[in-house]
C-alpha cells in the first residue's frame, strides 16, 4: 500500500479558484452540458470576479436599495429577509442605514463567509445563514418583508422548485407581509441576448461567453470560459436561468398564494466598468402581498373570520326603459349577459352574492341591508332608474348609507361624464388630447375656424350613444345635419364636442386596482380589417349594439405600438386615474394621429363589465378569466376599504394622525414621480451617468 505524499497545501493552492481545469472546446449545443444543480458550485470567488462590475459597485447597490426602500416604504423596525443574498451587499447597505432587523440567507457557503467577514469588518450587527431556499429554517409568520434581489430567481430546472421557494416565502411572511422580486426581463432577454461576448475582468483575467435559448425557449443557457493570461483556461462552466416575463411571474405568484402582484419600474443597472451585463441587463421589479390570518385568528374561537363576505350586486332595472339600448328595453342579450355575470361571480370563493335590480325599492332595500352588507359590487352603469345622467346617484346613495362599494365615487363619475371637462384636466396635466371645441346651443358653428374631417359627438354620455359613422363629417353642412339628427335622440339642449378625427390606431387601456398597487391590462387596439374601406374607421354605437352593421365585426386585438409610445400612454393613464379620482377599475380611450402620436379621447370610470366587453377582452389576452376579472375588481375595493383585515371599513370616519411615517403607497408614488421627473428633465449626459434607465412604470401586467 502506497501513501500519498503530495503536499496538502499544494493541493489547496491548485484547487483554489478552480472550477474546471480543462475546456470542452467548441460545443454545438450548450444545453446538454448544464447540470441540474449548477447553482451549488458556481457561486465562488470566480463568480465575484466575473460579475464584479455590478456586484462590487457601491453606487449600484445604493441605488437598488433606494429603490426597494422607496417602493416598499420600509421602516427601520421592519423585519427583512434577503433571500439568495449572495455576499450580502443589500443586507449590509440596509444595516448601514439603521435597519436593525435584517437577515441574509444563501446557498453558497463561500458567499455567506464573505458576507460575514464584511459585516465583521464594518462592525455591523447582521446575521447571515446558509441553506436551501426551498426549505427555510424560520418559523411561520416571522418576516414583514422578503426580498429576492440581483436576478437570483429562476435557477432551478423546473418551475415547481421556483414555486416551492415562493410557498416557503409565503409561510415565513407575516399576515400583510410583502415579497419583492428583482428578476431578469425574460421577454427582453429572448430578443436581445448576446450569443457571444468577451471582456477583460482585470489585467490578468478575461472571460468568453456563449449564450443560447434552451430547446423549449424558456431558459437562457450560458457558458463562461474564464482565462488567466499566465495560466490559460482556469474554468469552463455552464449554467441556465429561467426567462420569466410579467405574465408568467404573475401566474406563479398567484398560484403560490400571493395577492395583488404589482410590477414597478423596469430598470437596467449601469456601471462604469460594465461591458457585458448579461442577465442583469434589464430587470423586472415586482411585489406581492400575503393575505392570511394570524394563527390565533384561525382558531375555532375566531371561526367567524371564515364566514363569506356578504356582497350586494346593484344592477340596472330591466323593468324600466333604457334609451341607450336599440329597442329602449332589456333584450335577451342583456339577460344572457347578466346570467353570465352571475355564473362568474359564483366561482369566487368566500363571497355570498345578493342581487338588487328593482330601482323603485332600491333605497329601502339598501337601507335594510346596510348593517349586513360587507361590500356592494356596483354594476349599475345604466344609472339610477336607467338614466345615464344619474349614474353617480347610486354611489351617492351608498355613501349616505355608509356602505362600501366598488368603483368610482359620485364626483369622479360627474367629472368623466363631461368629456370637455376631462380634456381640460388632461391639458392642464400636459397630457395630449385631440384638438377640439365645445359647441353649445349659443355657438355659431358657421363662424368657427375648422379643419376637416371632424368627429362630432355628444359632450356627455357613454356606450357610444350618439356616435355613428355619420359622426365623421367633412363640411359644415354635415355638422349641422348630424347635430340635428342626434339632438332628436339626446335632447336639443345638450352640448357637442367637435374633435379632429385622428386616422391612427384606436387604443384602449384598462386598469384594475388603485395606484400604485394597480394592474395595467394588455393594451388593445381596434381591428378594422373587416370594415369596408369606404366606411370611416370608428368604433361607435353600431359596433356595440347593432349586430347587422358591418361595424359589428370589429375586433379588439393586442396593440402593436412602439414601446416608448406604450410607456407614455400608461404613464398618462395612471396620472389621470389618480387625478380624476377613479377607483378599482377604469378604461382610457386613445387614438394615434397620422404621425403615430397618441391623443387622449375619453376616460371611462366603471367601464363595461360584461363578459364580452373591452375590459374582459384585455384580461382574456393574458389568460385571466371573466370570473378572475370580477374578482380582481372586488379585491381592489376590499383593499381600499381594509375589508378582510383587522381594520374596520368606515367611509366617513376620519383617521387621526398618529405617526409621520408615510404609507408604502405614498412612498411608491413619490418614487415613481421622482423617476419620471428625472426621465423628463435630465440632460443626455445626466441620463448616461444615471445608474438606472429612464424607463418608469407602475405596472401589474397580468
Amino acid at each position: 500500500m502506497t501513501q500519498n505524499t503530495t503536499d496538502s497545501n499544494t493541493r489547496r493552492k491548485r484547487a483554489k479558484g478552480t472550477v474546471q481545469m480543462k475546456t470542452l472546446g467548441p460545443v454545438d449545443d450548450l444545453e446538454p452540458h448544464v447540470q441540474s444543480n449548477w447553482w451549488q458550485t458556481l457561486f465562488n470567488s470566480l463568480y465575484l470576479k466575473t460579475d464584479a462590475d455590478l456586484l462590487d459597485d457601491m453606487e449600484v447597490t445604493r441605488k437598488e436599495t433606494d429603490l426597494v426602500v422607496s417602493i416598499l416604504g420600509l421602516a427601520p423596525e421592519d423585519t427583512v429577509l434577503d433571500l439568495c443574498c449572495g455576499q450580502g451587499r443589500h443586507v449590509l447597505e440596509l444595516s448601514r442605514r439603521g435597519f436593525s432587523n435584517v437577515e441574509g440567507y444563501d446557498r453558497s457557503q463561500y458567499l455567506i463567509r464573505k458576507a460575514r467577514t464584511r459585516a465583521l469588518k464594518e462592525n455591523l450587527q447582521v446575521r447571515f445563514r446558509e441553506g436551501d431556499a426551498r426549505k427555510l429554517p424560520y418559523p411561520s409568520d416571522t418576516f414583514s418583508v422578503v426580498t429576492i434581489l440581483g436576478n437570483s430567481f429562476g435557477y432551478f430546472d423546473s418551475t415547481l422548485h421556483d414555486r416551492k421557494v415562493l410557498e416557503e416565502i409565503f409561510r415565513v411572511l407575516k399576515p400583510g407581509g410583502r415579497v419583492f422580486i428583482d428578476a431578469a426581463d425574460g421577454d427582453h432577454m429572448k430578443k436581445n441576448f448576446q450569443p457571444r461576448s468577451w471582456e477583460w475582468l482585470d489585467r490578468k483575467y478575461f472571460v468568453c461567453r456563449e449564450r443560447a435559448l434552451s430547446s423549449d425557449g424558456d431558459r437562457l443557457i450560458c457558458r463562461e470560459v474564464i482565462c488567466r493570461n499566465d495560466k490559460g483556461i482556469i474554468a469552463d462552466q455552464f449554467y441556465a436561468e429561467r426567462l420569466y416575463n410579467k405574465e408568467s411571474l404573475f401566474e406563479l405568484l398567484t398560484a403560490s398564494g400571493f395577492s395583488s402582484p404589482t410590477f414597478h419600474t423596469t430598470f437596467s443597472p449601469v456601471s462604469t466598468g460594465t461591458q457585458d451585463a448579461g442577465m442583469m441587463e434589464q430587470r423586472i421589479l415586482l411585489s406581492a402581498t400575503v393575505e392570511k390570518a394570524w394563527p390565533s385568528l384561525a382558531s375555532p374561537l375566531h371561526s367567524e373570520s371564515k364566514k363569506p363576505l356578504n356582497v350586494v350586486v346593484v344592477l340596472g332595472d330591466p323593468r324600466k326603459e333604457d334609451q341607450v339600448k336599440p329597442a329602449c328595453v332589456f333584450d335577451d342579450d342583456d339577460f344572457e349577459t347578466v346570467n353570465r355575470m352571475k355564473k362568474a361571480l359564483a366561482e369566487i370563493p368566500y363571497m355570498k352574492f345578493t342581487f338588487l335590480d328593482r330601482h323603485e325599492t332600491l333605497l329601502e332595500d339598501l337601507k335594510k341591508r346596510a348593517g349586513k352588507t360587507d361590500l356592494v359590487l356596483n354594476l349599475c352603469d345604466e344609472g339610477f332608474y336607467n338614466d345615464p345622467t344619474k349614474e353617480l346617484h347610486v354611489p351617492a346613495l351608498l355613501e349616505q348609507f355608509n356602505i362600501p362599494y366598488t368603483g368610482a365615487g359620485p364626483q369622479c363619475l360627474a367629472f368623466c361624464y363631461d368629456k370637455s371637462l376631462v380634456r381640460g384636466v388632461a391639458r392642464e396635466m400636459r397630457i395630449p388630447v385631440a384638438k377640439g371645441i365645445l359647441v353649445t346651443g349659443d355657438s355659431d358653428v358657421s363662424r368657427l375656424s375648422l379643419s376637416f374631417p371632424l368627429l362630432v359627438k355628444p359632450n356627455s354620455g357613454d356606450s357610444s350613444y350618439g356616435i355613428t359613422q355619420k359622426s365623421i363629417v367633412h363640411s359644415r353642412e354635415e355638422i349641422f345635419e348630424i347635430m340635428k339628427e342626434t339632438k332628436e335622440k339626446i335632447g336639443s339642449d345638450k352640448p357637442f364636442l367637435l374633435e379632429e378625427f385622428l386616422p391612427g390606431k384606436d387604443i384602449s387601456v384598462g386598469i384594475i386596482g388603485n395606484p400604485p398597487m394597480c394592474t395595467v391590462l394588455p393594451i388593445t387596439e381596434e381591428d378594422y380589417s373587416a370594415v369596408p374601406e369606404e366606411l370611416p374607421q370608428i368604433c361607435g354605437y353600431e359596433a356595440k349594439w347593432l349586430p347587422d352593421s358591418p361595424y359589428w365585426n370589429i375586433k379588439s386585438v393586442p396593440a402593436g405600438i412602439p414601446e416608448k409610445t406604450e410607456k407614455e400612454i400608461v404613464r398618462c393613464c395612471l396620472a389621470l386615474f389618480s387625478r380624476l379620482g377613479c377607483r378599482d377599475y377604469a378604461r382610457f380611450d386613445w387614438r394615434l394621429d397620422a404621425e403615430g402620436r397618441p391623443k387622449l379621447l375619453e376616460v371611462n370610470p366603471n367601464p363595461g363589465w360584461c363578459w364580452d366587453g373591452h375590459l374582459a377582452k384585455m384580461a382574456a389576452y393574458t389568460n385571466i378569466s371573466y370570473s378572475g376579472m370580477l374578482a380582481a375588481i372586488l379585491e381592489a375595493a376590499k383593499k381600499r376599504y381594509g375589508i378582510g383585515t383587522d381594520v374596520k371599513a368606515e367611509l366617513h370616519k376620519k383617521v387621526p394622525e398618529q405617526s409621520p411615517r408615510k404609507s408604502p403607497a405614498e412612498c411608491a408614488a413619490e418614487f415613481e414621480e421622482e423617476v419620471e421627473a428625472k426621465g423628463s428633465i435630465d440632460s443626455k449626459n445626466d441620463r448616461k451617468r444615471n445608474v438606472f434607465s429612464s424607463n418608469s412604470e407602475t405596472i401589474q401586467a397580468l
